[in-house]
């Protein structure tokens, strides 16, 4: 995505519009010389790429256009990497013990350098060449950084990723959202709320498969202190939002004033008819790092219990609750495993609120021991469910105990 400097947009009353490039001839072509820019640059440093690219801006006036253009490409189908013969850490406090052992002189810098590289290179038994140990002294800076991988997209997925991240930039500064999901083939719920999860948004749900849903979602700015990172997950949404084929979102923004300081309440709205076009792969399985750390041990347990990563949609009056796991028995009985991880105190009363009104019989509720439930006002007591606590990983053992 775009880091906000990068961000073009304007406004209309309070509607705020993000900027969007037409797949024509003239912007294909900008796309074109930045693609060709990194093809020629890998193998070399990333500070040699940006003084190929920084010719390119010039002095034009969309150097903005462009410069986002080249940040996608950075962050999205570039790998740079640190090339040196050992950790440039580790060679630059040999060099400089080399250095404080030797006597001072009056010679050049480079001079100097050269007669410490070629004395560790002697120090390592000639297993690194001096010109090696002179390019890898300094090779984790980010301008010494080599572009050893570059995925060349097509023109047009390139501006599509642009016109993309535009939109997803409005986000950052959201404190609201909320999404009408209508009706739709039920899959499309399950890979929407799957993101959801994935992203660890605090969300609202309201509705049913049947008729569709109004999901509410709080943004980075209702939080006690803005989160640029609660906002990029908002912002990550919206790729996945895309594979729906019916849905209208509306959010709020608040805007600060560049020259007052003052914040302002913006606008902004998207149809499933818009033309944004997503990277991600439809029907893929997204797991956080926990969720996906508790399956792979899962599997190392000698046990008769399937753990299945299919979202099942627990039906509430009026809302959905969705489970992390199932976790089926040959002989037919099965359990459903929600992970209760840190949120907000208002977050963690719906959740609970949740699980009382649902009245599912087979729910294992794994919550986290650093949460501050007094805080929040909650109570685990005659919870209708089987309860678990964890600190940083969830024990496969601590669940299967309370299966059996």
């Amino acid at each position: 995505m775009l880091p906000t400097e990068l961000l073009i947009n304007r406004q209309n009353g309070e509607e705020i519009i993000p900027k969007r490039l037409p797949i024509n001839e003239r912007m294909s072509a900008i796309a074109i010389q930045l693609i060709a820019s990194f093809q020629e640059s890998v193998g070399k440093t990333q500070g040699e790429l940006d003084r190929k690219l920084s010719d390119l801006e010039g002095d034009s006036p969309d150097y903005r256009l462009k410069r986002g253009l080249a940040h996608i490409l950075k962050s999205s189908f570039s790998t740079f990497e640190i090339v040196s013969p050992l950790e440039p850490k580790e060679l630059r406090h040999r060099v400089f013990a080399l250095a404080a052992k030797s006597i001072p002189c009056h010679a050049t810098t480079e001079t100097t350098l050269e007669t410490l590289s070629t004395l560790l290179s002697q120090e390592l038994n000639q297993e690194v060449l001096s010109a090696q140990i002179k390019v890898g002294l300094y090779a984790d800076l980010p301008e010494n950084r080599i572009l050893t991988q570059f995925e060349d997209p097509a023109p047009e997925v390139l501006l599509h990723r642009y016109n993309l991240s535009q939109v997803q930039g409005i986000f950052y500064k959201a404190s609201e959202m909320t999404l009408n999901a209508h009706r739709n083939v039920p899959g499309e719920y399950k890979l929407l709320f799957r993101y959801l999860k994935l992203f660890q948004l605090m969300t609202y749900i309201e509705g049913d498969a049947d008729h569709g849903f109004t999901i509410t979602v709080d943004g980075p700015t209702s939080l006690f202190k803005p989160s640029t990172r609660y906002g990029l997950a908002i912002a990550k949404l919206i790729p996945a939002l895309l594979h729906v084929t019916k849905w209208s979102l509306k959010a709020t923004l608040q805007m600060r004033d560049p020259y007052t300081g003052t914040y302002q309440t913006g606008r902004f709205s998207l149809q499933d008819n818009c033309g944004l076009v997503t990277h991600y792969p439809p029907g893929k399985p997204y797991d956080s790092m926990l969720e996906e750390s508790f399956a792979k041990r899962w599997e190392s347990l000698k046990t008769d219990w399937i753990l299945e990563r299919e979202v099942n949609l627990i039906p509430i009056p009026g809302s959905v609750m969705i489970p992390d796991f199932r976790l089926i028995h040959p002989d037919g009985r099965d359990y459903l495993l929600e992970i209760v991880g840190y949120w907000r105190p208002e977050y963690l009363q719906k959740k609970f609120a949740q699980v009382r009104r649902a009245e599912c019989d087979n729910l294992i509720l794994a919550i986290s021991e650093r949460l501050n439930l007094e805080k929040a006002g909650v109570k685990v007591d005659n919870l209708p469910a089987k309860v678990i606590w964890f600190k940083d990983k969830i024990s496969p053992k601590a669940v299967l105990e309370v299966l059996e």
